[in-house]
């Protein structure tokens, strides 16, 4: 199954409410949520609390990207806000494997995220652990970039290296109508789209669109 993971992001959050319904009305499978603390990437966005608010509009799968320094401080203030997903950078953090397992024993699905320029090796000891791989295709940080045409080749990679394992391989930068089949055809089973929806005129139609293309 490929599932469509608009990212709240590229999102008019005074509409936030609205758009939430549209995307669930759209067929979206899972909402993304890019949280950034103005030190591992240099943006800041928004926290636990308003995931919670939040989880009281949708029953959508919530897939929390935590760009953010040491996440280990705040894993159970966003699990008890209602995230399904909660998916760390290596780099962020010292004991990645520690906190994967943290992640699982808060009933919650863990997830690793990979930049353009982390390697797929980072997955050697760790890829047991997780129940979603992201590679992003963009550097982190801000919405509306490109794709990096390189990460084909890394998709294909990740792919194999999955094998038969039940993960989770996602792509999150830079995806729209334009590339998205590629993405597909690499090995991605499920797409990150901000910009390409919230950036249209009918929020609805446009996440119909989507999800029409990935079937």
């Amino acid at each position: 199954m490929n599932l469509l993971s608009p990212s709240i992001l590229s999102s008019d959050f005074t509409r936030l409410s609205e758009n939430i319904k549209l995307l669930e009305k759209g067929g979206a499978d899972t909402i993304h949520l890019d949280i950034m603390d103005g030190n591992f990437v240099p943006n800041i966005t928004f926290g636990p609390k308003m995931i919670k608010d939040l989880r009281k509009l949708t029953d959508l799968t919530f897939d929390a990207h935590l760009m953010i320094m040491n996440p280990e401080n705040y894993l159970e203030q966003f699990a008890d806000a209602g995230c399904d997903y909660i998916t760390i950078h290596p780099e962020s953090t010292i004991h990645l494997q520690r906190h994967l397992k943290t992640i699982r024993q808060l009933g919650k699905k863990a997830g690793v995220v990979l930049n353009p320029s982390t390697p797929l090796e980072y997955l050697d000891y760790i890829i047991d652990d997780i129940d979603l791989l992201l590679l992003m295709s963009v550097n982190p940080g801000f919405g509306g970039q490109s794709f990096i045409e390189s990460i084909y080749k890394k998709i294909e990679r990740a792919r194999e290296l999955i094998g038969d394992r039940d993960i989770i391989l996602q792509v999150d930068g830079g995806i729209k109508d334009k590339n998205i089949n590629k993405v597909k055809e690499s090995g991605a089973n499920a797409f990150v789209v901000g910009s390409g929806i919230f950036n249209s005129e009918d929020i609805y139609e446009t996440t119909k669109y989507y999800k029409g293309l990935i079937k």
